[in-house]
């Protein structure tokens, strides 16, 4: 019954995470697929320089799909019991995340627009700055993880 309750409050935070960005997303295309009068009625919002996705948000793209590569090379060389593998998987998702929030960092300072730019810059800053919050609560997850597996407090 333990396990079942752990599991179905597991569900309900990934549904409710699901249902926050997915508001922020509602938010981005409902002002950019028809922009009001308010902001020139046109997308991006007059006087603002969109950052380009084939960039640095392409980069951290990459760098966050292949955490996930990396994570569940960690999470199955667990359960078939190599632990060697396991830290150096876990280690490596670490050095992504690290270099992920680094460059979401250097991506903030160096934006054309402010979070007080309309609802583009807003939406811009809310949406990544929670995901980049989420990145960091993961990356502290994963270290308490990685020293856990040192300490041998995994079985397979």
């Amino acid at each position: 019954a333990v396990q079942q309750g752990l599991r179905m409050g597991m569900i309900l935070f990934i549904v409710s995470e699901i249902m926050f960005f997915f508001a922020f997303f509602w938010a981005f295309f409902t002002s950019s697929l028809s922009p009001v009068f308010n902001i020139g009625g046109v997308w991006p919002p007059a006087g603002i320089e969109a950052i380009t996705p084939w960039g640095l948000p392409l980069l951290n793209t990459i760098i966050l799909l292949s955490s996930g590569a990396s994570v569940t090379w960690a999470h199955h060389a667990i359960v078939g019991g190599f632990k060697k593998d396991a830290l150096l998987g876990l280690v490596i998702t670490i050095i992504f995340a690290v270099i992920f929030t680094g460059l979401q960092g250097f991506e903030y300072v160096n934006a054309p627009f402010a979070m007080s730019d309309s609802v583009y810059g807003s939406v811009f800053f809310m949406a990544t700055g929670f995901h980049g919050f989420h990145v960091i609560i993961g990356t502290i997850f994963l270290f308490v993880c990685a020293f856990r597996l040192y300490l041998d407090h995994f079985s397979r």
